[in-house]
């Protein structure tokens, strides 16, 4: 039994519960916020979260998971079986994680946790952003998942991160750049939203927020 550890909240947490749902792997999960507390530190290196405890031990860091799902869960494949194919989701998760989520990250602070971010920090990272997203444009195919005709890892990282992405420049900015640069990012969501796995993942995250909300 797999224990997937860290808080709805996360969108790198999300990205691993995707891939276990839709690989219908058995897991539970334990509510694990990030710290730098020595017990913690005994079962994430960096106290960081989304990890997973295995009959093998423990794994940190979100793509060494998704890796070790697809490895030793191969009922239902989330990666094509062609190699070529296999990178081009790599080179889209690359994309989207280090290109784009990265920089907006650095939004997060005052679009999700009440604090502030300065004018220079917003100015900076919507120019990487925007070229970012741009990047992105000319990778995707959407056809109607995001790497083809076939839903794989590159759609759950994707799901993942659009949400947080959308909602940190529309709360910033005024303005979801995603959608904007690529509008069918919209059509592609309502596609990704049909799947009970997406539902799922959508629903427990929605719960937490409102659980927070009323502390």
């Amino acid at each position: 039994m797999i224990k997937l550890c860290g808080v709805s909240l996360s969108n790198y947490y999300n990205k691993i519960k995707l891939v276990l749902l839709e690989k219908g792997i058995d897991f539970t999960e334990e509510k694990v916020l990030p710290s730098q507390d020595p017990a913690l530190l005994a079962r994430s290196p960096l106290g960081k979260i989304p990890f997973i405890e295995t009959k093998d031990g423990v794994l940190s860091e979100s793509q060494v998971i998704l890796e070790f799902l697809e490895d030793n869960f191969t009922d239902i494949p989330l990666y094509p079986s062609q190699a070529f194919e296999r990178a081009k989701c790599r080179e889209l998760i690359q994309h989207i994680e280090l290109n784009i989520e990265l920089h907006v990250r650095r939004l997060y602070k005052e679009a999700f946790f009440g604090g502030s971010v300065s004018e220079e920090t917003k100015a900076e990272v919507l120019e990487k952003v925007v070229v970012g997203v741009h990047g992105l444009a000319r990778l995707v195919k959407f056809s109607p998942f995001i790497a083809g005709d076939v839903f794989t890892v590159a759609d759950c990282v994707a799901v993942a991160h659009f949400f947080m992405i959308s909602e940190a420049t529309q709360k910033i900015y005024g303005e979801d750049k995603l959608l904007a640069i690529i509008p069918h990012v919209a059509v592609y969501n309502e596609v990704c939203n049909t799947r009970p796995a997406v539902q799922k993942v959508i629903a427990d995250r929605a719960q937490m927020v409102v659980a927070m909300m009323l502390k």
